[in-house]
């Protein structure tokens, strides 16, 4: 448990600063980025093997490895988000939800239990909605908010009766003894379904997905960037556990909820991304499409799809990232959320120009960016089904989305406009995980070894 320790040990730390004399915001934000890279760097480097409490908790190198993703992410967006988050008036307490949904996202991925997962899973939810309305002095903000409340509370709804289900008709909660005893009922035919059910509106499969767009539009930038990578990050990575670990027995059901889920995700996501311009609620479709690929992946049902899931949100990670940093440090500086605002930006603005290209061309599949290999990885996994049709399907969804995501590009380096964005002064930390994040874009990729790690421990 070293990594939800050391979370731990910084929440503690955080409340001890604020409960005394309390530190000004750029010190205290230093503080806190070096902490969270030591956590990243405790979670990479010093992986376990093993199981807590009866089996409830669960660790290996892999889940290791997953944790080290999500704690990347979160180092990520403190640098990214540097400006807004100086001038808050309310940074410990920001911290502190932040890295209390980030624990209860590691105990998620840790989960060995069904009553532990579900703690857990609340653990990570309930902070994100505080987060969601952190810009107080906007309606949105606190509509956002609600929105998540509600919609969060609806899908825990279904999720424990889903539970209760599978508890009624096995008469166990540990994910070990759960398989042996799953043999295709009705009623466990039903509670796979709720589970599913749940597991969509956390990742915002459509059609569970109508609380997105609403939510990322009012939410503060960096809680976009948390809902949208490492929240989705989280559930995707329980999910592939669960579904191949636990309901392997009822992987026909499972499997073609998958089928039906993933197609209709990816078309509805790119339809709509085609039409928005305002920047978080087409990053918010954007990435409705992208967990459509995810779930083409988890078709596999085998480790080739943990591999190429647990791949894609690294890359995922850095490219989505990437995107909603150059968008965040605009809307910081201007105030402007629009694709139509970035007409002209390469003029003014080139480093954040390219870094969105980049972000971009690797959420679109373009190579050589790490998003082709990633796509390449979903779709090969998915293949292993046989179902041509299928992954034909999902191949055309991907030229689909080129065309809205060219068209950010096209305003930022070939449109002019009368008054466009004038040149950004950026915190130094904010450009240093600009560049990080496009070198991840690029490096993911060329990089085999890394790829062939994620395999061999998968």
């Amino acid at each position: 448990m070293k990594p939800e320790l050391m979370i731990t040990t910084i929440i503690f730390l955080l409340l001890i600063i604020k409960l005394g004399k309390g530190m000004r915001n750029g010190p205290l934000l230093s503080l806190i980025q070096v902490l969270l890279l030591v956590n990243f760097l405790v979670t990479l480097f010093l992986p376990s093997d093993g199981q807590l409490f009866s089996g409830m908790y669960l660790t290996s190198p892999l889940i290791g490895l997953q944790k080290a993703i999500l704690s990347l992410g979160v180092y990520l967006i403190s640098l990214l988000n540097a400006g807004w988050l100086k001038k808050s008036d309310h940074l410990t307490e920001f911290m502190v939800l932040m890295l209390s949904a980030l624990l209860g996202m590691e105990f998620l991925v840790s989960s060995g239990h069904l009553l532990m997962f579900f703690l857990a899973l609340e653990l990570a939810t309930i902070p994100v909605a505080a987060m969601a309305n952190f810009d107080l002095e906007k309606k949105a903000s606190s509509e956002a908010a609600m929105k998540m409340i509600l919609s969060s509370a609806f899908s825990s709804g279904i999720l424990l009766f889903g539970l209760s289900l599978v508890y009624g008709s096995t008469g166990t909660l540990y994910f070990s003894e759960l398989t042996a005893k799953l043999d295709g009922s009705p009623l466990q035919v039903t509670a796979l379904v709720f589970l599913f059910s749940a597991f969509a509106f956390k990742l915002s499969v459509v059609p569970f997905h109508l609380w997105t767009a609403d939510v990322y539009e009012g939410a503060p930038f960096p809680v976009t960037a948390f809902l949208s990578v490492i929240s989705k990050g989280a559930v995707a990575f329980i999910f592939v556990s669960t579904l191949y670990k636990v309901f392997a027995p009822l992987s026909n059901v499972w499997q073609a909820l998958l089928i039906v889920t993933a197609l209709a995700t990816l078309i509805i996501g790119n339809l709509f991304a085609l039409r928005q311009d305002n920047i978080k609620r087409f990053l918010a479709f954007s990435s409705i499409a992208q967990v459509g690929f995810i779930l083409v992946g988890i078709t596999a049902a085998g480790p080739n799809g943990t591999a190429a899931v647990t791949y894609f949100i690294l890359v995922y990670v850095f490219s989505n990232l990437a995107a909603f940093g150059v968008a965040s440090v605009i809307a910081d500086s201007t105030g402007r959320e629009n694709i139509s605002d970035y007409r002209g930006l390469y003029a003014t603005n080139p480093l954040l120009t390219w870094v969105m290209a980049l972000a971009l061309f690797s959420l679109a599949g373009i190579p050589p960016t790490a998003g082709f290999f990633g796509k390449v990885f979903l779709l090969g996994a998915g293949a292993s089904r046989g179902l041509v049709w299928f992954i034909a399907l999902a191949a055309i969804n991907m030229i689909i989305s080129l065309y809205y995501y060219l068209r950010v590009i096209r305003a930022m380096f070939m449109e002019q406009q009368m008054a466009p964005v004038a040149g950004i002064k950026r915190e130094q930390s904010v450009t240093f995980a600009l560049l990080l994040c496009a070198g991840g874009v690029v490096l993911t990729g060329l990089m085999s070894w890394i790829w062939e790690y994620i395999r061999q421990l998968s």
